[in-house]
């Protein structure tokens, strides 16, 4: 990863090769902000940057011998910490022994999120964490003599995810570290990482990627393609995306899913309307046939779709993130989300999204959840 393959974020970018050009090195850093922006992104073209032999105002040269090894991400001063599942069977116990798949998964793009990592693991329902033993392990690395490069980099993706002892071991590594030693900490809840760390680290946010720069990527991905399109659902998107290249992409895959999510939807909120019993167990019929990760990416889209429709109340486009087709459905809807039902429409989405994780019955989670729609939508 260059400079020049991040979408946007030019201000970031000139902010970190000018600290390298008037000798501001931090030794810890932690890039924070929302998913889909290109926080690891950055941190790997800033890592090359540094570690660069030949590089050039702007930008690593990509010639080097270093940079051959970042084209790889296998330089020897370079080191990953990441969260991981156990798998005793397997013998994987800390991020090392997942350093093929993570090598895999990041050069594949760098623009990812936790959930699409530890799908790509094969977590199933487990969750991801820095074990504390991994402590043991960064210890080690940087007590090692840099092997090329005169910095040893230690890439902590989502230091939230850390155990409490494995957080308190690297803080006293970021305190008192070796000479040449770069933290680069990259976060999407801060507040939830110990706040000893906070203060230690040089914390720079990186905002939404720019529309211009969205724009101008999204013509890239759809040019020549089935997927071009014209130049007002391309203002579409981007506007959907709001800053998100991850949601980007999600949005010009999942076009069509969007289109069937908000058609069921729709029967869905007809029939609680109605009290129609035979068509909601229709529906549970329909719903139960998706497949449990389509069951929970309807039940994601029409929590975020109930969101939207109280939003939509409030007149102001620049804050509503709806296309023309769910916008022409909200027209009629959202006078039904109102204050007094919106947390309960929320709650019980969220609630059948947690009972189908559980492998709870779809059925059963969808015809009760059609039931308590059709006494939450006539509430005042």
């Amino acid at each position: 990863m260059f400079f020049k393959d991040i979408i946007g974020q030019q201000e970031i970018k000139q902010h970190l090769r000018q600290s390298m050009h008037d000798g501001y090195i931090p030794h810890a850093r932690m890039l924070t902000g929302t998913e889909g922006v290109g926080k690891v992104a950055l941190a790997l073209a800033y890592a090359r940057y540094l570690c660069c032999t030949d590089r050039n105002v702007e930008d690593a040269c990509g010639t080097c011998p270093s940079c051959i090894k970042f084209n790889k991400l296998i330089h020897p001063d370079l080191h990953f910490v990441y969260p991981i599942v156990k798998n005793d069977k397997k013998k994987k116990e800390i991020c090392d022994d997942y350093l093929k798949e993570w090598r895999e998964f990041v050069l594949k793009n760098p623009y990812f999120n936790y959930n699409l990592w530890l799908e790509f693991i094969g977590a199933e329902n487990s969750q991801g964490l820095i074990y504390a033993r991994e402590s043991d392990e960064i210890i080690h690395k940087i007590n090692l003599k840099a092997y090329e490069s005169q910095y040893k980099i230690i890439l902590v993706w989502l230091p939230e995810k850390m155990h409490e002892s494995c957080a308190n071991k690297l803080l006293k590594m970021i305190e008192e570290p070796p000479a040449n030693t770069v933290f680069l900490l990259i976060s999407e809840a801060p507040d939830m990482v110990i706040g000893t760390i906070q203060s230690r680290t040089q914390r720079l946010h990186v905002p939404p990627v720019d529309k211009e720069s969205m724009t101008a990527r999204l013509k890239e991905l759809t040019v020549g393609t089935s997927n071009r399109m014209e130049e007002r659902l391309q203002e579409e998107l981007v506007h959907l995306a709001n800053g998100n290249y991850l949601r980007l992409l999600e949005l010009l895959d999942n076009t069509d899913d969007r289109h069937e999510f908000l058609e069921l939807f729709k029967s869905i909120v007809r029939c609680s309307w109605r009290k129609n019993l035979k068509k909601m167990r229709s529906n549970a019929d329909i719903f139960a046939a998706m497949g449990r990760d389509r069951q929970k990416a309807f039940l994601s889209y029409s929590n975020n779709l109930i969101r939207e429709n109280f939003f939509y109340n409030l007149r102001i486009p620049e804050i509503n993130y709806i296309n023309r087709e769910e916008a022409e459905f909200s027209n009629n809807f959202s006078p039904y989300v109102k204050e007094g039902n919106v947390i309960g429409l929320i709650d019980e989405f969220t609630l059948a999204e947690r009972h189908i994780e559980s492998n709870v019955n779809p059925r059963m989670v969808f015809f009760d959840l059609s039931l308590k729609i059709a006494v939450l939508i006539k509430q005042k």
